[in-house]
């Protein structure tokens, strides 16, 4: 696809920035700053990615100024659209193709689609520099027409004056396929010329309504303790009243709490954010019931829904095993988000996302996960809040069948003067709610997204790396409780998972806070724990028995050729990087840390096997499924 002129220079980018900057720093204090990153918001772009979308110029966007009776725009289905399908949008009566001709579909119909330019600056808040169309009222999706190979070259052609039986005047047409999924709120597809840049409207369809807008959607399971007889179902409607869960052989049912977050509970600054302002989508209403009385380690079916709404199809489920039981197979990855399955145009697309749902939805298919845990930067939608469909829509093979637990991250989370650590405007004004609300997890209190687990072997230590984590801070009481109430005969092995790294080789300090590190790494050194799992970091990235930067324990290969580390006799934790499950990776410098031991900048996901005696984890190729790394951690007696 080939973009409309637009501001693209480094120099262009960095002033865009500064105006971030500019903004933010005359309307926050920076007290809520981790000093590691004071004035550091250019640096700090380098963490956040960089989408397709980019900056328009400040415009009042009307029709074109020229009429063309012949043009025409159409869909292949003008009404009642199912939950998922693919349309055909198709554009006759063109006089004159262009590569900046282009078509966007709009949601709710009828809204602003005037031109608002500096909505760059909104873009920019979250990291996001590239190519969109900044309207007054976000784009759910946008394709230039090109994407016909047939469009430039005027191969679709209708005749459209003829004299003496010979065509005197033909005109130029073209079709691009949208893949639409039920987002409640009625559609529509409007054609631009001009491209992102300048923008005018050529012609627009009616508004197509979904079949049925209150239809229950997206149900994905998490846990709610340790005992893996008790699973929640979240799901999403556009229906206020309660439903029900309907699950097991004999036909329980629990009804659900329902809740939903509006425009006005958003965050914002001097400068509006995206949630608060053109990035804003009802999000319906958010149904959640826990399903009690189960087996753990069992198959249960369920549906969800009610007569008056619909009901789901049924499925089937795995609850995960008793905490102090033996096996447990999971998945673990972070910073995933979402991808189109069209040729659109989107806000932060992460191209690997696709592939690592596909590879991990195989694997739950065919029995070999009892749980998942995406550990940070959950959907990219930072402010635009019809994506969260978009990403519940896609995990929904994964997260409607295994307990899905989650952790929150900058993503979701950061935003000025909200109370997170990091006053970044990443989070783009969700500042966690959307996150909280789609995904309960069994956290203390609201705002405090930090949990423990038990499942099987393991006991799992999840934090929030974007809420305050300081020396006698809340969460770090909770941490040191939790931690060192584990029992290691029940449960052997620790595992402590977040989002933001204590270890990274990638440049850039922002990449690691050293005053995080510094604050808490001595605990998980304390507290014996095996393994640390984070994202943040675009790659895959495995060290040593590690702490304060040094190699405390350096594991030896067994008789398979897999590095094997020793806990019997324990040095310091083994951390993983697993930020490979979507976004954009980042590639390593030639420079590597001595801790570090495994490298690899491909998408993929870890896997996990433990039982009481080891845990097996792999590195997978989300597009190959081969193993790219692969190490143990044993212990041949218990503490």
């Amino acid at each position: 696809m080939e973009a409309s002129p637009s501001i693209s220079s480094p120099v262009s980018k960095l002033m865009l920035i500064l105006c971030v900057c500019l903004f933010f720093g005359f309307s926050s204090s920076l007290s809520f700053l981790s000093p590691a990153i004071v004035n550091s918001t250019l640096e700090h772009r380098n963490h956040t990615a960089i989408s397709n979308f980019r900056v328009l110029n400040r415009k009042y966007l009307s029709d074109c100024p020229f009429r063309n009776p012949f043009l025409n725009i159409s869909v292949s289905k003008s009404s009642d659209l199912s939950d998922e399908e693919f349309v055909t949008v198709t554009v006759t009566g063109v006089l004159h193709p262009s590569r900046h001709d282009w078509v966007a579909m709009i949601s709710p119909a009828h809204s602003d689609v005037s031109s608002c330019p500096f909505n760059g600056i909104l873009y920019a808040q979250t990291g996001d520099l590239s190519n969109l169309p900044l309207l007054c009222h976000y784009p759910v999706k946008a394709q230039f027409m090109s994407n016909d190979p047939d469009y430039l070259s005027c191969k679709k052609k209708e005749c459209k004056k003829r004299r003496n039986g010979k065509c005197k005047f033909t005109t130029c047409g073209g079709s691009i396929i949208f893949h639409v999924i039920n987002i409640r709120t009625d559609i529509e597809f409007v054609f631009f010329a001009g491209g992102f840049a300048t923008p005018c409207i050529l012609s627009r369809t009616q508004s197509v309504n979904f079949a049925n807008p209150k239809k229950p959607l997206y149900g994905h399971l998490s846990s709610v303790d340790s005992t893996g007889t008790s699973m929640r179902l979240t799901w999403v409607s556009g229906d206020k009243e309660p439903q029900q869960v309907e699950y097991g052989d004999d036909g329980k049912t629990q009804t659900s709490e329902v809740s939903t977050f509006t425009q006005e509970n958003m965050c914002s600054s001097a400068l509006p954010s995206p949630a608060k302002d053109f990035g804003w989508h009802d999000p319906g209403y958010i149904h959640t019931a826990v399903m009690t009385g189960l087996q753990p380690s069992s198959t249960v079916s369920y549906r969800y829904g009610s007569e008056a709404v619909d009901w789901s199809d049924k499925i089937q489920f795995r609850t995960p095993p008793a905490g102090g039981s033996d096996e447990m197979k999971f998945l673990a990855y972070g910073d995933m988000g979402k991808a189109p399955r069209d040729a659109s145009t989107e806000h932060y697309i992460q191209p690997g996302s696709l592939s690592v749902v596909k590879a991990m939805s195989d694997e739950v298919n065919n029995g070999n996960v009892d749980s998942v845990f995406h550990i940070g930067d959950i959907s990219y939608a930072t402010g635009f809040l019809v994506e969260w469909d978009f990403f519940l829509h896609q995990i929904t093979p994964v997260a409607s069948r295994v307990s899905y637990m989650t952790a929150i991250g900058n993503h979701e989370r950061d935003y000025v003067n909200s109370g997170s650590v990091y006053s970044t405007p990443d989070s783009g004004g969700e500042c966690g709610i959307p996150y909280e609300t789609y995904f309960p997890m069994p956290t203390p209190s609201k705002d405090g997204p930090w949990y423990s687990i038990e499942q099987a072997s393991v006991h799992f230590t999840v934090i929030s790396t974007e809420h305050d984590w300081w020396l006698n801070s809340e969460q770090y009481k909770w941490i040191q409780k939790d931690m060192a109430s584990v029992d290691r005969s029940k449960t052997p092995w620790l595992i402590f998972a977040g989002h933001r790294p204590m270890y990274s080789s990638l440049d850039g300090f922002l990449s690691v806070d050293k005053f995080f590190v510094k604050s808490v790494e001595p605990l998980l050194l304390k507290n014996k724990v095996d393994l640390v799992l984070f994202g943040h970091v675009h790659n895959y990235e495995r060290t040593c028995s590690v702490f304060r930067n040094k190699c405390m324990g350096i594991p030896t290969k067994d008789d398979n050729g897999i590095d094997t580390y020793d806990h019997s006799n324990y040095t310091a934790p083994v951390h993983a990087i697993i930020g490979m499950a979507g976004f954009s990776l980042d590639k390593f410098n030639k420079n590597n840390a001595t801790w570090s031991l495994s490298r690899v900048a491909k998408f993929g996901y870890l896997r996990g096997h433990a039982t009481k005696q080891e845990i097996q984890l792999e590195f997978v190729n989300a597009d190959t499924r081969k193993v790219e790394d692969s190490f143990r951690i044993i212990r041949r007696k218990i503490d």
